[in-house]
């Protein structure tokens, strides 16, 4: 354990360097902060590194078994039992490995895990059992000076290039999961098992070699085992084949919220970043409706509008009833605030009487957008969104049109002088441009 110092210390800088080039303390506390994708995250650098100090710790003290004749010299204990012994520092320093990074990105995010929360962890120790056992019987059978070495460099490169190639089950069985989680996810339990008895399979027929038996149950037992452990990791290597790129089996929805008022009833997610906003969105969105309504806009209103965050990866489309919206990436610490959570609600609110490509397809006229965008612009001078739709349009009409300049300019002069009708001709303006737009959509589609 003299090499402790070195790992351990690599283990803590690495968390710092590699967790937080990319996401700076502020942002990560910000959140969104869920559990069981902290900790994915943090041990994503570290099951290669763990895998690799806990083989070559395991072939030195194999090796150390065989030359100094331990086997021999206690003929009343199993070889099961001395190598248990033997192997117990080295699965202790695997642990370590994977446990520190964990609890350091627990205590920074102060987040309590769940038992589905730990279940990587729990893979990652399980797996250091087996490399360990794995690692004993090739210290046992070669020059440990030489195998520990680059035993544990085989295996780090092992584990980190199989991420990296084809076919793609290799990726899913290395023991590294290749499946991120998203907010609310959780890993199912078959994206688990498969890497786990991918190896354990292997660390299971090298322990047979270590049963105390007759010969001829040994050799039995040694080839049962053997057999075993290739049908064991053909049947993994099947399973995880049908799987796909960063695609593991995965179960969505499992983050809480919290919810406010009624008609509609916002609800975000509880540790989503923005939770302490829930009463100023909730008043924001029923602000925005009721100028919109005010205004003239047909506006129907939900009866729930709900955090996008808690779906997962797989995001769920808005209805008359029920909207999703990104109200934690809106109103959380690193978004636009309450004009982010208005630029929502223009999006969703605002429904014309026919469908609009979502795309400009060349050779077709793209006359109506300037009719179609004017609308949106003058709703979104009513609730103060105007701002992050310009934004987003510019971008569109930068790679569409040669004219995007002035295209913008006649959008917002039409927009702007609208706004200065009297209240009653600014809800007839609307419905006529909405029309209009509506008109010259279907003729370039005929």
């Amino acid at each position: 354990m003299w090499t402790a110092p070195l790992w351990v210390g690599s283990v803590v800088f690495y968390f710092f360097h590699a967790l937080h080039l990319e996401d700076p303390y502020e942002e990560v506390v910000a959140g969104p902060l869920w559990a069981p994708q902290q900790v994915a995250q943090s041990l994503f650098y570290f099951y290669a590194f763990a895998y690799a100090i806990t083989c070559g710790l395991a072939v030195w003290e194999g090796g150390r078994l065989k030359r100094d004749g331990v086997w021999t010299l206690a003929p009343g204990r199993s070889r099961s039992r001395v190598a248990a012994d033997t192997l117990t520092p080295v699965v202790c320093a695997g642990w370590l490995v994977l446990c520190l990074p964990v609890v350091m990105r627990l205590i920074e995010t102060r987040l309590v895990p769940t038992p589905q929360a730990l279940a990587p962890l729990l893979l990652g120790m399980g797996l250091v059992i087996a490399w360990a056992v794995v690692g004993c019987a090739i210290g046992h059978l070669t020059p440990r000076l030489i195998s520990a070495p680059l035993s544990a460099v085989f295996v780090y490169y092992l584990i980190t290039k199989t991420g990296q190639v084809d076919p793609v089950w290799l990726r899913h069985v290395s023991g590294a999961p290749d499946t991120s989680l998203d907010f609310g996810e959780q890993y199912r339990v078959l994206t688990l098992l498969v890497p786990f008895l991918f190896t354990a399979s292997v660390a299971m027929a090298v322990v047979t070699w270590w049963l105390p038996a007759p010969r001829a149950v040994q050799r039995g037992a040694r080839a049962a085992s053997a057999v075993a452990a290739v049908v064991v990791m053909v049947l993994c290597a099947h399973t995880a084949s049908g799987w796909g790129y960063g695609n593991g089996p995965i179960s969505a929805g499992h983050a809480s919220a919290r919810c406010a008022g009624t008609a509609p009833r916002v609800c975000i997610a509880a540790t989503g970043g923005a939770q302490d906003q829930l009463d100023e969105v909730h008043s924001e969105i029923v602000r925005s409706l009721t100028k919109l309504r005010q205004a003239g806009v047909k506006v129907i209103v939900p009866t729930t509008v709900s955090d996008s965050l808690l779906t997962g990866r797989h995001k769920k489309r808005s209805t008359q009833s029920e909207w999703w919206l990104p109200l934690s990436h809106q109103a959380g610490d690193n978004g636009p605030g309450m004009t982010g959570v208005r630029y929502g609600v223009l999006l969703t609110s605002v429904q014309f009487p026919c469908a609009f490509p979502q795309s400009f397809p060349a050779g077709r006229s793209a006359d109506w957008v300037v009719n179609h965008d004017a609308a949106m612009l003058w709703a979104g001078l009513v609730i103060d969104a105007d701002e992050p739709y310009l934004a987003w349009r510019r971008g569109e009409y930068g790679g569409t049109f040669q004219n995007a300049g002035q295209v913008m300019a006649k959008v917002q002069q039409r927009a702007h002088n609208a706004r200065r009708l009297p209240s009653h001709e600014q809800s007839a303006w609307l419905h006529t441009e909405q029309q209009k737009a509506c008109r010259l959509v279907q003729e370039t589609t005929r």
